[in-house]
């Protein structure tokens, strides 16, 4: 009897990459994770990721056809580069698109940026499956939304839409580029986090560790209601904008979810005028992984063919 076809989904993030085959329904039959190394540069981290792939193919996919192929990544993905994509030297001028054609060649292939996939996963098999319109959160290394309307991930005209991360946070900013100003993920984010804590301890500490912390010591309280207060700020003036039916927030910082859910709860009930539910990602360490492998079943059940997800 011959095998059902196979996806291969990658989802390249700053530190890892994980990689996952499925099959048409979205089962997986098989996954690896494999460290970034960054400071390799682009073509390096790419090639490993392409080699990895293979191995797992041949390994979990043996004899069956692979007939979509569909990328994550941090950035947003074009065929000659990775817009907004500074965490690995090289990956904004990275040719991501075509060096993945050529890879793969005559496999339907898709990419996307990483939160919109989280987001498309949490909309196709998640947390906000039936929602619309909704909110996906990522708290993670860095910090960016998804907006879900019409039962699809809203891309933006450059595929930037959500991209909180470069709000500006002081009216004195106004008129000033990311480089003059400091950034909202300058401070709310996971790698904001570790360097303010690095600043007041004196020493490197983790995200989870800080958290932890605020429970008993009065510094590290300070620096997670600073952290929040901001985050609530932000959140509750895009669900104002946007009037979701819900919000789901994934990523790292997820992990803290206990400390974080009541004050952006707090926060929402108290501004906007339809205070929308408020809920932990269904998938919320590996949906952009979970949203490639969306995306490939996708590919290779429509007849669109090749696109993008921004």
């Amino acid at each position: 009897m011959t095998q059902s076809p196979v996806v291969l989904g990658l989802d390249f993030g700053g530190t890892k990459i994980a990689i996952a085959v499925c099959d048409l329904s979205g089962n997986r039959v098989g996954e690896t994770v494999l460290a970034t190394e960054a400071t390799s540069g682009a073509a390096k981290a790419f090639d490993r990721a392409i080699a990895a792939a293979r191995e797992l193919l041949a390994t979990a996919a043996r004899e069956r056809e692979l007939v979509a192929v569909a990328a994550a990544t941090f950035g947003i993905p074009f065929d000659d580069r990775v817009e907004l994509a500074p965490a690995i030297p090289g990956w904004e001028t990275f040719a991501f698109g075509r060096e993945l054609r050529a890879a793969f060649p005559g496999v339907r292939l898709r990419m996307a940026t990483d939160v919109k996939a989280a987001a498309l996963a949490e909309l196709r098999w998640g947390a906000l499956a039936g929602c619309d319109p909704a909110i996906y959160v990522n708290l993670g290394t860095g910090l960016a939304t998804a907006i879900v309307a019409g039962g699809a991930v809203i891309s933006g005209a450059h595929g930037a839409a959500g991209e909180i991360g470069y709000n500006v946070r002081e009216p004195a900013d106004v008129g000033k580029s990311p480089s003059e100003r400091i950034t909202l993920e300058d401070v709310v984010s996971g790698k904001a986090l570790v360097a303010i804590a690095d600043t007041e301890f004196g020493a490197e500490t983790s995200v989870a560790e800080i958290f932890d912390r605020a429970t008993t010591e009065p510094a590290a309280a300070r620096i997670v209601e600073a952290f929040t207060r901001e985050l609530a700020q932000h959140v509750v003036n895009l669900a104002i904008a946007v009037d979701p039916a819900r919000i789901a927030v994934g990523g790292g910082l997820a992990r803290s979810w206990a400390i974080i859910a009541p004050r952006l709860r707090d926060a929402l009930d108290a501004a906007v005028p339809f205070p929308p539910d408020l809920v932990l990602a269904q998938f919320p360490f590996d949906a952009p992984l979970i949203g490639a492998l969306a995306l490939g079943v996708e590919a290779a059940t429509s007849v669109l063919g090749e696109e993008a997800l921004r």
